[in-house]
Protein backbone atom coordinates (compact mmCIF):
# COMPACT_ATOMS: atom_id res chain seq x y z
CA UNK A 1 0.00 0.00 0.00
CA UNK A 2 1.16 3.44 -1.15
CA UNK A 3 1.24 5.97 2.07
CA UNK A 4 -1.08 8.87 0.95
CA UNK A 5 -2.71 12.45 2.64
CA UNK A 6 -6.31 12.71 1.70
CA UNK A 7 -7.80 15.53 0.70
CA UNK A 8 -11.87 16.15 0.74
CA UNK A 9 -12.65 19.14 -1.41
CA UNK A 10 -16.60 20.25 -1.23
CA UNK A 11 -17.73 23.13 -3.67
CA UNK A 12 -20.73 24.11 -3.82
CA UNK A 13 -21.74 21.93 -6.54
CA UNK A 14 -19.52 18.54 -6.20
CA UNK A 15 -17.05 17.22 -3.98
CA UNK A 16 -13.66 15.01 -3.99
CA UNK A 17 -11.63 12.99 -2.63
CA UNK A 18 -8.21 13.01 -4.06
CA UNK A 19 -4.90 11.32 -2.28
CA UNK A 20 -1.36 13.37 -3.01
CA UNK A 21 2.07 12.02 -2.64
CA UNK A 22 5.69 12.97 -3.33
CA UNK A 23 7.11 10.77 -6.09
CA UNK A 24 10.48 11.65 -7.63
CA UNK A 25 10.11 15.41 -5.94
CA UNK A 26 6.96 15.96 -7.32
CA UNK A 27 3.74 15.93 -5.83
CA UNK A 28 1.25 13.55 -7.31
CA UNK A 29 -2.56 13.15 -7.76
CA UNK A 30 -4.92 10.45 -7.76
CA UNK A 31 -8.62 11.22 -7.83
CA UNK A 32 -10.38 8.25 -5.58
CA UNK A 33 -13.79 9.56 -5.25
CA UNK A 34 -16.19 12.26 -6.72
CA UNK A 35 -19.38 12.88 -6.09
CA UNK A 36 -22.34 15.97 -6.74
CA UNK A 37 -22.99 18.31 -3.58
CA UNK A 38 -26.89 19.57 -4.25
CA UNK A 39 -28.72 22.53 -2.58
CA UNK A 40 -32.19 20.82 -1.12
CA UNK A 41 -35.52 22.57 -0.21
CA UNK A 42 -35.76 21.24 3.64
CA UNK A 43 -37.93 23.04 6.22
CA UNK A 44 -38.88 25.52 3.57
CA UNK A 45 -35.45 26.61 3.47
CA UNK A 46 -32.49 25.83 0.92
CA UNK A 47 -29.98 23.66 2.80
CA UNK A 48 -27.17 21.67 2.15
CA UNK A 49 -27.41 17.54 3.17
CA UNK A 50 -24.73 17.36 5.43
CA UNK A 51 -25.87 13.56 6.18
CA UNK A 52 -25.20 12.75 2.74
CA UNK A 53 -21.98 14.64 2.32
CA UNK A 54 -20.43 12.48 5.46
CA UNK A 55 -21.46 9.01 3.95
CA UNK A 56 -19.80 10.38 0.65
CA UNK A 57 -16.26 11.42 2.85
CA UNK A 58 -16.98 7.95 4.10
CA UNK A 59 -17.71 5.78 0.79
CA UNK A 60 -14.20 7.65 -0.41
CA UNK A 61 -12.48 6.58 2.78
CA UNK A 62 -13.34 2.82 2.11
CA UNK A 63 -12.38 2.85 -1.67
CA UNK A 64 -8.79 4.06 -0.92
CA UNK A 65 -7.51 0.55 -0.50
CA UNK A 66 -9.13 0.06 -3.44
CA UNK A 67 -7.14 2.09 -5.36
CA UNK A 68 -4.10 1.11 -3.68
CA UNK A 69 -3.25 4.05 -0.67
CA UNK A 70 -3.58 4.10 3.11
CA UNK A 71 -3.87 7.40 3.87
CA UNK A 72 -1.59 8.96 6.73
CA UNK A 73 -4.05 12.10 6.84
CA UNK A 74 -7.00 13.43 5.85
CA UNK A 75 -7.86 17.21 5.64
CA UNK A 76 -11.79 18.66 4.56
CA UNK A 77 -12.23 22.15 2.97
CA UNK A 78 -15.61 23.39 1.90
CA UNK A 79 -16.80 26.74 0.74
CA UNK A 80 -17.57 29.64 3.56
CA UNK A 81 -19.83 31.22 5.54
CA UNK A 82 -22.46 28.46 6.12
CA UNK A 83 -22.76 26.82 9.76
CA UNK A 84 -24.70 24.59 12.10
CA UNK A 85 -25.85 24.90 15.70
CA UNK A 86 -25.29 22.27 18.17
CA UNK A 87 -26.87 21.86 21.61
CA UNK A 88 -25.95 20.65 24.90
CA UNK A 89 -26.11 17.14 23.73
CA UNK A 90 -24.22 17.89 20.18
CA UNK A 91 -27.78 17.65 18.46
CA UNK A 92 -28.45 20.17 15.17
CA UNK A 93 -30.57 22.49 15.99
CA UNK A 94 -30.36 24.22 12.83
CA UNK A 95 -30.47 22.65 9.21
CA UNK A 96 -27.18 23.54 7.43
CA UNK A 97 -29.08 26.58 5.35
CA UNK A 98 -27.41 27.76 2.19
CA UNK A 99 -26.05 31.09 1.66
CA UNK A 100 -28.33 31.14 -1.82
CA UNK A 101 -31.04 31.17 0.61
CA UNK A 102 -33.19 34.12 0.94
CA UNK A 103 -33.85 34.65 4.52
CA UNK A 104 -30.88 37.26 5.10
CA UNK A 105 -33.02 39.65 2.41
CA UNK A 106 -32.39 42.84 4.47
CA UNK A 107 -30.59 41.50 7.56
CA UNK A 108 -27.19 43.61 6.44
CA UNK A 109 -28.99 46.51 6.48
CA UNK A 110 -30.24 46.12 9.82
CA UNK A 111 -27.49 45.25 11.54
CA UNK A 112 -25.31 48.20 9.71
CA UNK A 113 -28.36 50.41 11.61
CA UNK A 114 -26.73 48.24 15.25
CA UNK A 115 -22.91 48.47 14.17
CA UNK A 116 -21.51 50.67 11.41
CA UNK A 117 -20.33 49.78 8.46
CA UNK A 118 -16.91 51.54 8.88
CA UNK A 119 -16.31 49.62 12.24
CA UNK A 120 -17.57 46.60 10.87
CA UNK A 121 -14.87 46.45 7.77
CA UNK A 122 -12.14 48.27 10.27
CA UNK A 123 -12.34 45.45 12.87
CA UNK A 124 -13.12 42.36 10.42
CA UNK A 125 -11.88 43.47 7.04
CA UNK A 126 -14.65 41.47 5.42
CA UNK A 127 -16.68 42.16 2.36
CA UNK A 128 -20.01 43.26 2.91
CA UNK A 129 -22.30 40.51 1.54
CA UNK A 130 -25.64 39.95 2.06
CA UNK A 131 -25.21 35.82 3.02
CA UNK A 132 -22.28 36.13 5.56
CA UNK A 133 -22.67 34.41 8.71
CA UNK A 134 -23.00 37.53 10.82
CA UNK A 135 -26.27 38.28 8.55
CA UNK A 136 -27.63 34.92 8.98
CA UNK A 137 -27.28 34.47 12.57
CA UNK A 138 -28.73 37.85 13.32
CA UNK A 139 -31.52 36.92 10.92
CA UNK A 140 -31.76 33.78 13.43
CA UNK A 141 -31.50 36.38 16.70
CA UNK A 142 -34.31 37.98 15.07
CA UNK A 143 -36.73 35.34 14.43
CA UNK A 144 -35.51 32.22 16.06
CA UNK A 145 -33.89 33.50 19.22
CA UNK A 146 -34.55 30.59 21.28
CA UNK A 147 -31.69 28.74 18.56
CA UNK A 148 -29.64 31.55 19.59
CA UNK A 149 -30.33 30.88 23.40
CA UNK A 150 -30.02 27.14 23.54
CA UNK A 151 -26.88 26.81 21.02
CA UNK A 152 -23.84 25.21 22.56
CA UNK A 153 -21.42 24.79 19.51
CA UNK A 154 -21.47 27.14 16.27
CA UNK A 155 -19.47 25.10 14.28
CA UNK A 156 -19.24 26.01 9.93
CA UNK A 157 -19.65 23.23 7.49
CA UNK A 158 -15.83 21.49 7.54
CA UNK A 159 -15.56 21.78 11.15
CA UNK A 160 -19.04 20.06 11.53
CA UNK A 161 -17.46 17.28 9.30
CA UNK A 162 -13.99 17.20 11.27
CA UNK A 163 -16.65 17.14 14.39
CA UNK A 164 -17.63 13.68 12.91
CA UNK A 165 -14.72 11.82 12.26
CA UNK A 166 -12.99 12.91 15.11
CA UNK A 167 -15.48 14.18 18.27
CA UNK A 168 -13.69 17.60 18.36
CA UNK A 169 -15.10 20.85 18.09
CA UNK A 170 -12.61 23.30 17.42
CA UNK A 171 -13.61 26.83 14.81
CA UNK A 172 -10.48 26.64 11.84
CA UNK A 173 -9.63 29.93 11.53
CA UNK A 174 -9.19 30.83 7.38
CA UNK A 175 -13.17 29.34 7.30
CA UNK A 176 -14.10 31.52 10.43
CA UNK A 177 -12.62 35.05 8.85
CA UNK A 178 -15.65 34.63 6.58
CA UNK A 179 -17.93 35.02 9.20
CA UNK A 180 -17.54 38.93 9.47
CA UNK A 181 -17.13 38.74 13.37
CA UNK A 182 -13.71 37.90 13.65
CA UNK A 183 -11.09 40.80 14.24
CA UNK A 184 -8.57 40.48 11.23
CA UNK A 185 -5.30 41.94 14.04
CA UNK A 186 -6.15 39.92 17.00
CA UNK A 187 -7.45 37.06 14.88
CA UNK A 188 -9.89 36.11 17.81
CA UNK A 189 -13.96 36.36 17.56
CA UNK A 190 -14.63 39.94 18.16
CA UNK A 191 -16.43 39.77 21.44
CA UNK A 192 -17.58 43.20 21.61
CA UNK A 193 -19.25 42.73 18.03
CA UNK A 194 -21.03 39.60 19.32
CA UNK A 195 -22.28 41.49 22.65
CA UNK A 196 -23.73 44.47 20.61
CA UNK A 197 -25.15 42.17 18.00
CA UNK A 198 -26.89 39.78 21.32
CA UNK A 199 -24.87 36.88 19.88
CA UNK A 200 -24.38 33.94 22.32
CA UNK A 201 -20.29 33.87 22.91
CA UNK A 202 -20.52 30.64 24.30
CA UNK A 203 -21.38 29.16 21.29
CA UNK A 204 -18.21 29.81 19.62
CA UNK A 205 -15.08 27.47 19.76
CA UNK A 206 -11.66 28.25 19.92
CA UNK A 207 -10.15 29.24 16.70
CA UNK A 208 -7.28 26.93 15.07
CA UNK A 209 -5.35 27.49 12.31
CA UNK A 210 -4.30 25.66 9.71
CA UNK A 211 -1.62 23.17 10.38
CA UNK A 212 -2.97 22.11 13.48
CA UNK A 213 -3.79 18.27 14.29
CA UNK A 214 -6.74 17.23 15.44
CA UNK A 215 -6.42 14.22 16.52
CA UNK A 216 -7.71 10.62 15.30
CA UNK A 217 -10.27 9.01 13.98
CA UNK A 218 -12.99 8.20 16.38
CA UNK A 219 -13.20 4.50 17.85
CA UNK A 220 -15.98 3.64 15.46
CA UNK A 221 -14.75 4.95 12.34
CA UNK A 222 -11.30 3.18 12.87
CA UNK A 223 -13.49 -0.50 13.32
CA UNK A 224 -15.19 0.37 10.14
CA UNK A 225 -12.25 1.33 7.96
CA UNK A 226 -9.77 -1.16 9.54
CA UNK A 227 -7.57 1.61 9.65
CA UNK A 228 -6.58 5.03 11.26
CA UNK A 229 -5.03 8.28 10.53
CA UNK A 230 -4.50 11.58 11.57
CA UNK A 231 -7.09 14.23 11.20
CA UNK A 232 -5.68 18.03 10.22
CA UNK A 233 -6.48 21.30 9.27
CA UNK A 234 -5.90 22.72 6.38
CA UNK A 235 -7.10 26.15 5.12
CA UNK A 236 -10.65 24.78 5.03
CA UNK A 237 -11.86 27.35 3.25
CA UNK A 238 -11.46 26.08 -0.40
CA UNK A 239 -9.99 29.49 -1.45
CA UNK A 240 -7.78 29.16 1.49
CA UNK A 241 -6.44 25.89 -0.12
CA UNK A 242 -6.53 27.24 -3.53
CA UNK A 243 -4.73 29.68 -2.68
CA UNK A 244 -1.69 27.66 -1.41
CA UNK A 245 -1.19 26.05 -4.60
CA UNK A 246 -0.88 29.77 -6.79
CA UNK A 247 2.92 28.69 -8.11
CA UNK A 248 3.88 32.32 -8.49
CA UNK A 249 2.47 35.04 -6.79
CA UNK A 250 5.21 37.22 -6.88
CA UNK A 251 3.84 40.07 -8.85
CA UNK A 252 0.75 37.72 -9.92
CA UNK A 253 -2.67 38.65 -9.52
CA UNK A 254 -4.73 35.17 -8.96
CA UNK A 255 -8.02 34.33 -10.06
CA UNK A 256 -9.77 31.21 -7.95
CA UNK A 257 -12.23 30.25 -11.19
CA UNK A 258 -15.00 27.98 -10.19
CA UNK A 259 -18.64 28.05 -8.88
CA UNK A 260 -17.68 31.62 -7.80
CA UNK A 261 -14.30 33.67 -9.26
CA UNK A 262 -12.08 34.99 -6.29
CA UNK A 263 -9.86 37.31 -7.31
CA UNK A 264 -6.94 39.04 -5.61
CA UNK A 265 -3.70 39.01 -4.38
CA UNK A 266 -1.41 37.39 -0.97
CA UNK A 267 -0.73 40.25 1.95
CA UNK A 268 1.35 39.34 4.97
CA UNK A 269 -1.26 42.12 7.04
CA UNK A 270 -4.95 43.06 6.30
CA UNK A 271 -5.69 46.41 3.94
CA UNK A 272 -8.68 47.64 5.89
CA UNK A 273 -8.58 51.02 4.26
CA UNK A 274 -11.57 53.27 2.95
CA UNK A 275 -10.46 52.70 -0.31
CA UNK A 276 -11.54 48.72 0.28
CA UNK A 277 -14.30 48.98 2.11
CA UNK A 278 -15.81 51.26 -0.98
CA UNK A 279 -14.78 48.86 -3.57
CA UNK A 280 -15.82 46.14 -1.37
CA UNK A 281 -12.68 43.96 -0.95
CA UNK A 282 -12.13 41.39 1.96
CA UNK A 283 -9.41 40.55 3.69
CA UNK A 284 -10.09 36.78 4.60
CA UNK A 285 -7.60 34.59 6.68
CA UNK A 286 -4.57 32.18 4.95
CA UNK A 287 -2.20 29.98 5.42
CA UNK A 288 0.32 31.27 8.16
CA UNK A 289 -1.55 34.18 8.83
CA UNK A 290 -1.43 35.60 5.48
CA UNK A 291 -4.30 37.44 4.37
CA UNK A 292 -6.20 37.18 0.99
CA UNK A 293 -7.41 40.45 -0.23
CA UNK A 294 -9.56 40.07 -2.96
CA UNK A 295 -13.06 40.01 -3.93
CA UNK A 296 -15.64 37.90 -4.30
CA UNK A 297 -17.62 37.66 -7.60
CA UNK A 298 -19.90 36.26 -9.80
CA UNK A 299 -17.97 32.88 -11.33
CA UNK A 300 -19.10 30.13 -13.53
CA UNK A 301 -22.36 29.52 -11.53
CA UNK A 302 -23.72 31.68 -14.16
CA UNK A 303 -22.98 29.06 -17.11
CA UNK A 304 -23.47 25.66 -15.03
CA UNK A 305 -27.16 27.71 -14.77
CA UNK A 306 -27.62 28.14 -18.65
CA UNK A 307 -26.52 24.51 -18.85
CA UNK A 308 -29.25 23.25 -16.28
CA UNK A 309 -31.69 25.78 -18.16
CA UNK A 310 -30.61 24.12 -21.48
CA UNK A 311 -31.63 20.56 -19.71
CA UNK A 312 -27.90 20.19 -20.27
CA UNK A 313 -28.84 19.60 -23.81
CA UNK A 314 -25.19 21.11 -24.12
CA UNK A 315 -21.67 20.69 -22.28
CA UNK A 316 -19.80 23.47 -20.79
CA UNK A 317 -17.28 22.38 -23.76
CA UNK A 318 -20.28 23.10 -26.87
CA UNK A 319 -21.57 26.49 -24.84
CA UNK A 320 -18.01 27.73 -24.85
CA UNK A 321 -17.61 27.33 -28.68
CA UNK A 322 -20.81 28.28 -29.76
CA UNK A 323 -20.08 31.45 -27.50
CA UNK A 324 -16.96 31.62 -30.09
CA UNK A 325 -18.74 31.92 -33.02
CA UNK A 326 -20.90 34.52 -31.90
CA UNK A 327 -18.43 37.09 -32.82
CA UNK A 328 -21.04 40.14 -33.62
CA UNK A 329 -22.75 39.90 -30.16
CA UNK A 330 -22.16 42.46 -27.72
CA UNK A 331 -24.38 42.63 -24.67
CA UNK A 332 -23.21 42.25 -21.37
CA UNK A 333 -24.77 42.29 -17.94
CA UNK A 334 -23.22 43.17 -14.37
CA UNK A 335 -22.95 39.73 -13.20
CA UNK A 336 -22.53 41.22 -9.46
CA UNK A 337 -26.08 41.98 -8.91
CA UNK A 338 -28.16 40.55 -6.65
CA UNK A 339 -30.92 39.19 -9.20
CA UNK A 340 -28.38 36.56 -10.70
CA UNK A 341 -27.46 35.00 -7.17
CA UNK A 342 -30.61 32.68 -7.80
CA UNK A 343 -32.63 33.46 -10.09
CA UNK A 344 -36.06 31.23 -10.90
CA UNK A 345 -34.39 31.18 -14.63
CA UNK A 346 -30.86 32.27 -14.88
CA UNK A 347 -31.22 32.96 -18.91
CA UNK A 348 -34.84 34.34 -18.67
CA UNK A 349 -33.38 36.56 -16.10
CA UNK A 350 -29.98 37.39 -18.28
CA UNK A 351 -32.34 38.47 -21.36
CA UNK A 352 -34.58 40.71 -18.89
CA UNK A 353 -31.66 42.89 -18.00
CA UNK A 354 -30.43 43.18 -21.41
CA UNK A 355 -33.84 44.13 -22.10
CA UNK A 356 -34.04 46.64 -19.71
CA UNK A 357 -30.76 47.99 -20.66
CA UNK A 358 -32.14 48.83 -24.20
CA UNK A 359 -28.95 46.14 -25.42
CA UNK A 360 -29.91 43.25 -27.98
CA UNK A 361 -31.05 40.31 -26.08
CA UNK A 362 -29.81 37.17 -26.46
CA UNK A 363 -31.56 34.41 -28.27
CA UNK A 364 -29.41 31.46 -28.61
CA UNK A 365 -27.53 29.47 -26.72
CA UNK A 366 -24.28 30.51 -28.00
CA UNK A 367 -25.45 34.77 -27.83
CA UNK A 368 -26.17 33.91 -24.00
CA UNK A 369 -23.00 31.73 -23.30
CA UNK A 370 -20.79 34.77 -24.59
CA UNK A 371 -22.71 37.30 -22.25
CA UNK A 372 -21.99 35.63 -19.87
CA UNK A 373 -18.12 34.97 -20.83
CA UNK A 374 -17.51 38.62 -21.93
CA UNK A 375 -19.68 40.12 -19.08
CA UNK A 376 -17.65 38.12 -16.41
CA UNK A 377 -14.25 39.00 -18.25
CA UNK A 378 -15.36 42.60 -17.86
CA UNK A 379 -15.74 42.36 -14.32
CA UNK A 380 -12.46 40.75 -13.59
CA UNK A 381 -10.84 43.72 -15.20
CA UNK A 382 -12.44 46.66 -13.04
CA UNK A 383 -11.84 44.39 -10.13
CA UNK A 384 -8.07 44.58 -11.33
CA UNK A 385 -7.82 47.95 -11.80
CA UNK A 386 -9.42 48.47 -8.49
CA UNK A 387 -6.67 46.22 -7.02
CA UNK A 388 -4.13 48.37 -8.60
CA UNK A 389 -5.50 51.78 -7.71
CA UNK A 390 -5.51 50.55 -3.99
CA UNK A 391 -1.70 48.82 -4.37
CA UNK A 392 -0.29 51.87 -6.52
CA UNK A 393 1.16 49.39 -8.70
CA UNK A 394 0.63 47.11 -11.46
CA UNK A 395 0.53 43.50 -11.73
CA UNK A 396 2.05 42.02 -14.89
CA UNK A 397 0.51 38.49 -14.79
CA UNK A 398 -2.65 36.49 -13.63
CA UNK A 399 -2.69 33.38 -12.58
CA UNK A 400 -6.19 31.48 -13.24
CA UNK A 401 -6.78 28.07 -10.65
CA UNK A 402 -9.55 25.66 -10.24
CA UNK A 403 -11.78 24.32 -12.85
CA UNK A 404 -12.44 27.43 -14.39
CA UNK A 405 -8.65 27.37 -15.65
CA UNK A 406 -9.51 24.67 -18.51
CA UNK A 407 -11.79 27.21 -20.22
CA UNK A 408 -9.67 28.31 -22.79
CA UNK A 409 -12.14 30.71 -24.44
CA UNK A 410 -12.64 32.57 -20.65
CA UNK A 411 -8.81 32.37 -20.26
CA UNK A 412 -7.98 34.33 -23.86
CA UNK A 413 -10.78 36.92 -23.04
CA UNK A 414 -9.53 37.77 -19.42
CA UNK A 415 -5.96 38.26 -21.69
CA UNK A 416 -7.57 40.56 -24.41
CA UNK A 417 -9.69 42.20 -21.56
CA UNK A 418 -6.90 43.14 -18.96
CA UNK A 419 -4.04 42.87 -21.66
CA UNK A 420 -1.88 41.42 -19.14
CA UNK A 421 -0.57 37.57 -19.61
CA UNK A 422 -2.91 34.69 -17.94
CA UNK A 423 -1.04 31.43 -16.48
CA UNK A 424 -3.90 29.21 -16.14
CA UNK A 425 -3.79 25.90 -13.94
CA UNK A 426 -3.31 23.79 -11.23
CA UNK A 427 -7.04 22.88 -12.59
CA UNK A 428 -7.15 21.19 -8.88
CA UNK A 429 -5.55 23.55 -6.93
CA UNK A 430 -7.86 23.58 -4.03
CA UNK A 431 -7.05 19.99 -3.52
CA UNK A 432 -3.26 20.66 -4.00
CA UNK A 433 -3.17 23.13 -1.75
CA UNK A 434 -5.23 21.15 0.88
CA UNK A 435 -2.46 18.32 0.04
CA UNK A 436 0.60 20.36 0.47
CA UNK A 437 -0.44 22.16 3.61
CA UNK A 438 -1.27 18.58 5.02
CA UNK A 439 2.17 17.62 3.75
CA UNK A 440 3.98 20.57 5.60
CA UNK A 441 2.16 19.73 8.67
CA UNK A 442 3.60 16.25 8.58
CA UNK A 443 7.36 17.51 7.79
CA UNK A 444 7.58 16.08 4.04
CA UNK A 445 7.45 19.51 2.62
CA UNK A 446 10.00 22.36 4.67
CA UNK A 447 7.26 25.27 4.46
CA UNK A 448 5.17 26.88 1.76
CA UNK A 449 7.68 28.56 -0.66
CA UNK A 450 8.95 24.54 -1.32
CA UNK A 451 5.43 23.48 -1.20
CA UNK A 452 5.13 26.36 -4.35
CA UNK A 453 8.10 25.66 -5.87
CA UNK A 454 7.21 21.70 -5.69
CA UNK A 455 3.69 22.85 -7.32
CA UNK A 456 4.88 24.63 -10.08
CA UNK A 457 7.09 22.13 -11.17
CA UNK A 458 4.38 19.11 -10.43
CA UNK A 459 1.47 20.73 -12.86
CA UNK A 460 1.45 21.90 -16.06
CA UNK A 461 0.21 26.13 -16.89
CA UNK A 462 -0.98 27.08 -20.27
CA UNK A 463 -0.34 30.65 -20.95
CA UNK A 464 -2.39 33.23 -22.79
CA UNK A 465 -1.22 36.40 -24.30
CA UNK A 466 -3.80 39.48 -25.42
CA UNK A 467 -4.94 39.28 -29.14
CA UNK A 468 -6.29 42.47 -28.74
CA UNK A 469 -9.96 41.64 -30.24
CA UNK A 470 -12.31 43.43 -27.21
CA UNK A 471 -12.61 46.83 -26.84
CA UNK A 472 -13.15 48.56 -23.30
CA UNK A 473 -16.84 48.38 -21.72
CA UNK A 474 -18.28 49.80 -18.62
CA UNK A 475 -21.66 49.13 -17.06
CA UNK A 476 -23.56 53.19 -17.57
Amino acid sequence: MNKCSLAVDIGASSGRLIAGYIQGGQLKLTEIHRFDNKIIKKNNHFCWDLEVLFLEIKKGIHQCFRHGFQPESIGIDTWAVDFVLLDENDALLTDAVAYRDPRTDGMMEEVIKIVSKERLYLETGIQFQKFNTIYQLYYLQKNRPELIRKAKSFLMIPDYLNYLLTGRKVNEYTNATTTQLVNAFTKNWDTELLDQLGLNKEMFQEIQPPKSVLGNLREDLIDEFGFDMKVLLPPTHDTGSAVVAVPELEDTIYISSGTWSLIGAENHFPICVTKALDYNFTNEGGFEYRFRFLKNIMGLWMIQEVKRNYDDHYSFAELARLANQETSFDSKINVDEDRFLKPDHMIQEIQRYCEQTEQDVPETPGQVAKCVFDSLAVSYREAIHQIEEIYEREFKTINVIGGGAQNELLNQLIADMTNKQVAAGPVEATSIGNIASQLITLGEIDGLNEARKMIKDSFKMKRYSSQNKLEGFTWQ
